[in-house]
């Protein structure tokens, strides 16, 4: 394996003499002045032009070593008689699609002959097909639209130089591997073949053994290294509490673009709702929204119409935003691999970040886990109360009233002949007073009020649990006893909802009621852990509620439910 630094801190190097000039030109122009650890690992590592293991985490400039990497290819003229591309590159979702389509496209705009084309869900299938008769030299895309296209013919893989799976583990975490693996059988057999991910587990070596010869291993970034720019932050809040805390964070981050996690499809349309309701114009992004949708919000957010942006994992998977000031994990992240993906939509290209981690007293043991896992250090702070945040605005409107009267000197004479004409007319004190409160610092609405939770009392009912009869610990996480013990004949069920991902008793007998078409009273004890949580209805009640939660949820399709 080639480590791309063996000290986090080392300087990087001066664009190298060996890119080639239009490459090279194209950096500067969009600002390059060093190359990340990544770019220089795979220029300094590969001169052979080995098949690459790239482990490199989001922000680290992957996408341009991956660029880089081809150049020798791209910029030779294409074989004459060839129909299709030189280089594929498949990714899990239409965002990172895209935004390798913005990378490769700036980076070889001066080499004649090279275009980018992406085809992924979502989009017009004709459209596409005419943009792969113009006969692109890169293609992205993902592994569905991609299959679709070769098996139609469209898309010719003859003529591949290099194939990349950039994020490889997430497509076989989304069930891709039938589409990976009957997209390479199409590819020549003398190609170069690059799988890029930020962990190498043992289904990905698999994958790599299968499908490489002799791979080079290059460690662009350890993980938690990409957030170094980040300041992590955890605020222990009460579940009644979690949406107040997430708008006066919003109130102290001002007009800044901020990005909030959740962990469904329905919490991302629920809480952008609300936020918009409550005057900042939020708007959510999740798998359900069609293509077109999809592309105006990012738009919105990425021009600064929209501050608030309101994501799932899968939907935000690529996002390469600029000047994100804050990201909010409203909803928790279910590991650390997606903990520092989602902070590394903040702190990007060497510019300093926030983020913050909205945790229950239940659940702050598994983000302290998660954070370590993670490589960060995070500081606990208590949560933004109301008061907390009208004493930052109003500080922040004295300093703004300072700075006015910093710069009197530099009035000119017109504005003082106008207030001249004011201060004759009206009180002067009533014109002084109506200024300041034209620059007076406001937010959309008033703070919330909420209280810090206590964690004397949530540590001393923890251990009331762990001594009683069914309650406290069990092995996997903690487990409690949320309702009482069962009177009546139960059939017991479970659901993949745990405390990681929200789950509380009112949540789960809402959405159980919901799905089930039951009454809270057919509901019997309910024990929440960690990743999923088990429940107890009426026997009465259990064959029909049975039918009816095996069927698909449209709001939230990952949520499955099924007898335990």
């Amino acid at each position: 394996m080639i480590p791309a630094t063996d000290c986090p801190d080392a300087p990087s190097e001066p664009l190298e003499a060996r890119i080639p000039d239009p490459l090279r030109e194209a950096m500067r122009l969009q600002g390059f002045e060093q190359l990340t650890a990544v770019q220089r690992a795979v220029l300094e590592g590969n001169p052979e032009g080995r098949d690459l293991l790239i482990s490199s985490q989001t922000g680290s400039g992957k996408t341009v070593a991956l660029g880089l990497s081809m150049a020798e290819e791209l910029i030779a003229p294409a074989a004459e008689g060839s129909a299709g591309p030189s280089v594929l590159v498949i990714t899990p979702t239409r965002e990172l699609a895209s935004q390798v389509q913005r990378e490769l496209g700036w980076l070889y705009a001066g080499v004649r002959g090279v275009h980018v084309t992406v085809c992924t869900g979502g989009t017009s299938v004709p459209g596409e097909r005419r943009q792969l008769r113009r006969g692109p030299r890169v293609v992205v895309g993902t592994p569905g639209r991609l299959l679709d296209h070769i098996k139609s013919g469209a898309l010719d893989c003859g003529s591949l130089g290099t194939v990349v799976l950039d994020e490889a583990a997430q497509m076989l975490d989304m069930g891709f591997r039938e589409e990976l693996e009957g997209l390479l059988e199409q590819t020549p057999a003398e190609r170069r073949t690059h799988l890029v991910s930020a962990t190498f587990p043992p289904a990905i070596r698999k994958l790599a053994e299968r499908y490489q010869r002799e791979p080079l291993h290059i460690q662009g970034t350890r993980l938690g290294d990409a957030n170094r720019d980040i300041e992590h932050i955890a605020c222990l809040v009460g579940e009644k509490d979690r949406y107040g805390a997430l708008v006066n964070l919003l109130l102290l981050t001002g007009d800044k673009r901020v990005l909030v996690f959740v962990n469904t499809r329905a919490a991302a349309g629920d809480v952008a709702q609300s936020l918009h309701a409550d005057g900042f114009g939020a708007l959510p992004l999740s798998g359900e929204l069609v293509q077109a949708q999809r592309t105006r919000t990012l738009a919105s957010f990425r021009s600064g119409a929209v501050k608030v942006l309101v994501a799932t994992d899968v939907a935000a998977r690529g996002l390469d935003i600029p000047d994100v000031e804050l990201v909010i994990h409203a909803g928790q992240p279910e590991d650390a691999e997606a903990y520092v993906h989602r902070s590394g939509r903040t702190g990007r290209a060497g510019k300093a970040g926030r983020c913050v981690t909205l945790a229950t007293p239940r659940s702050r043991r598994f983000v302290e886990r998660l954070m370590r896992e993670a490589q960060v250090e995070v500081e606990w702070r208590e949560v933004p109360t109301a008061a907390t945040v009208r004493d930052e605005l109003a500080a922040r409107e004295r300093e703004r009233v300072a700075s006015l009267i910093d710069d009197l000197e530099g009035v000119g004479t017109e504005h003082l002949e106008l207030a001249d004409e004011l201060l004759a007319q009206r009180d002067p004190r009533a014109v002084v007073a109506r200024l300041l409160a034209a620059v007076r610092t406001r937010g959309v609405r008033e703070p919330v009020e909420v209280q810090p939770p206590h964690l004397r009392r949530f540590e001393e009912k923890r251990r009331e649990e762990r001594s009683g009869p069914r309650g406290g610990f069990k092995k996997g996480g903690f487990a409690k006893r949320s309702r009482g013990p069962s009177r009546g004949d139960f059939v017991r069920f479970e659901v993949n909802l745990g405390f990681k991902r929200g789950a509380t008793p009112a949540r789960l007998v809402a959405m159980l009621c919901r799905r089930g078409k039951i009454q809270g009273k057919a509901i019997g004890a309910i024990d929440i852990q960690a990743g999923r949580s088990t429940f107890e209805i009426a026997r009465g009640s259990a064959r029909e509620f049975e039918a009816l939660t095996s069927r698909r949820d449209k709001r939230d399709p990952q949520t499955r439910i099924r007898r335990a």
